[in-house]
């Protein structure tokens, strides 16, 4: 009769330890899902930082050339090194994002200018600028699609039960979407035949 008890506290004993470390392997996975995903944001980040310090280092080279053709259009190429010394300086996804619209919007108002200075627009150094610019600006819409890719997948796990718990208890939150500010982006073009 006594090695029942003894047989049934073993087997609650075994029972438990067994649940215990297997709670500690869900934890532990939960857990390193969420490290794992935090890595590809940033690492989805860094390579958004590469293509925008390319761009970066193209548009002074790009400015130079058009100074060349289109001296007294002084305003515009002082706007586009302004908006290039804001995005360099911008700290942030969002601040990013917003710095990043402006200089956009500057360069467009840059590359505008080639249609009033055809010997600007006949010019191979400025050819190749505008080609390597445009080149740059893709890797950046790439870049900026994985980001925001990456981001969904992190945030949905950081505010999906049950790694919600643990991601609040470990400091993990939600991180911000690369998105386009500017609302004429987001509109769709106007064809008019």
């Amino acid at each position: 009769m006594s090695v029942l008890p003894i047989l049934a506290v073993n087997v609650t004993l075994i029972v438990t330890i067994v649940v215990l470390v297997l709670l500690v392997l869900v934890v532990a996975g939960m857990y390193n899902g969420l490290v794992k995903l935090r890595m590809r944001v940033k690492n989805s980040w860094s390579q958004i930082d590469v293509q925008l310090k390319r761009r970066y280092d193209l548009i002074p080279n790009l400015v130079e050339t058009v100074k060349g053709y289109a001296a007294h259009e002084k305003d515009t190429l002082e706007r586009v090194i302004q908006a290039r010394n804001m995005a360099v300086n911008a700290s942030g996804v969002k601040a990013q994002a917003a710095a990043e619209n402006m200089l956009t919007g500057a360069l467009k108002s840059l590359f505008a200018l080639s249609e009033a200075y055809p010997n600007l627009k006949a010019n191979e150094n400025f050819t190749q600028l505008q080609e390597e610019l445009t080149s740059t600006e893709n890797k950046i819409s790439f870049s900026r699609q994985n980001y925001n890719d990456t981001v969904e997948t992190y945030n949905t796990k950081v505010q999906s039960f049950p790694t919600n718990l643990l991601a609040g208890m470990f400091g993990f939150r939600e991180e911000e979407f690369f998105e386009v500010e500017e609302a004429a982006q987001r509109e769709a073009p106007k064809v008019k035949f």
